[in-house]
């Protein structure tokens, strides 16, 4: 089988990262990662129109109808960039979510808002990632009792869904009485997270449908899979910059034996992950009895070389690269919050596991 990107991916791929070079340099991602919300309108509206918001969304509802592949192939070039964008769970999780299992008053009502960048939706899916029983949030009389970690771009978002279960997610507004929401530090400025806190809350609505939360966390999944993709091209990039441009001995550090290795090291861990990330994402819409395990085989296996990747590039950038105001930092902190999110590597493949019958 020939797999690969198509030309109109391609495109997209190319489109993107000349419009991030363009309008998003690295100055302004750190000047967005200081903000209290960690969220540009005015960066996301034009991503908006370039189509990336709503890449999920539905041509119905005024998106592009596309794949996960494609959103995957966004998300990578997002990461390249350290976007601080709600990609991730609004046009991800969120889209996801809804498309498959929103009444068509839900999706009338939220596509549109995400496909233009207008209303952004946070996700809360922690707990049922990390298949913690009796933790989480849990329904009481119809109203929510519990807590909800790492709820995903609690900056910007307009509510939150709050994945109870693999069928059900409630839609919460923020501001909605009995709901706190408390940011939490994290090394990666540049997406938040916060703890949702549920006393007696009232879901606006419900999403309900069969596996509706469980497609939605393997989309996330996957798109984190591609996200660690993008941040590991980048720190190798950066790496090899740095081995061509430093003089060590009146000679590039590059041209030692040592550094080529390292550089070699991380391209040859790097590369082979491509057609992994790629698959996971094709199989999530063509074939869904496997996208949960591809999801959970994908994530696992990119945070892990990932976290060896921009170590590896940190030390190729010596005692600078350990420095937190080198921008290699921006993409290493990035690769740690991934690691984490939505299941660190061990829990991903103790759920594979299990999904094999073993």
């Amino acid at each position: 089988m020939d797999f690969g990107l198509s030309e109109e991916q391609r495109l997209l791929e190319q489109t993107l990262r000349r419009y991030l070079a363009s309008e998003l340099p690295i100055a302004r991602v750190r000047e967005i990662a200081a903000t209290a919300a960690g969220h540009d309108p005015k960066l996301w509206s034009g991503l908006a129109e370039l189509g990336v918001a709503g890449v999920l969304v539905p041509e119905a509802h005024g998106g592009g109808g596309l794949r996960l592949l494609d959103a995957a192939v966004a998300m990578q070039s997002l990461a390249h960039a350290a976007a601080p964008t709600p990609f991730l769970g609004s046009s991800v999780m969120a889209a996801v979510a809804l498309a498959g299992a929103g009444t068509p008053a839900q999706q009338r009502e939220w596509l549109p808002r995400i496909a233009s960048g207008d209303g952004v939706l946070g996700v809360a899916a922690s707990e049922l990632a990390a298949r913690r029983d009796g933790a989480g949030v849990r329904e009481q009389g119809g109203r929510l009792e519990g807590r909800a970690l790492f709820a995903i771009e609690s900056g910007a978002a307009a509510a939150f869904l709050v994945a109870l279960d693999a069928d059900r997610l409630a839609l919460v507004p923020r501001g909605a009485p009995g709901l706190e929401v408390a940011p939490l530090a994290t090394i990666d400025r540049t997406r938040r997270v916060a703890e949702l806190v549920l006393s007696r809350a009232e879901p606006a609505d419900w999403v309900r449908g069969p596996r509706a939360a469980v497609r939605a966390l393997d989309a996330g999944r996957v798109a984190l899979a591609a996200d660690l993709f993008g941040a590991c091209e980048r720190a190798l990039a950066m790496a090899v910059d740095y081995a061509k441009q430093r003089q060590q001995f009146g000679r590039p550090i590059g041209s030692f034996q040592a550094v080529k290795h390292l550089c070699a090291e991380m391209a040859a861990e790097l590369e082979p992950a491509r057609s992994l990330v790629w698959y996971a994402a094709f199989a999530f819409d063509e074939r869904p009895g496997e996208a949960s395990l591809l999801a959970a085989h994908a994530k696992a296996h990119l945070a892990e070389i990932a976290t060896a990747i921009v170590r590896t590039a940190t030390e190729v950038h010596g005692g600078i690269g350990f420095t937190d105001e080198h921008d290699l930092h921006l993409w290493f902190k990035r690769v740690g919050l991934d690691r984490q999110l939505l299941g660190a590597p061990d829990v991903l493949r103790e759920e594979a596991a299990k999904l094999q019958g073993w």
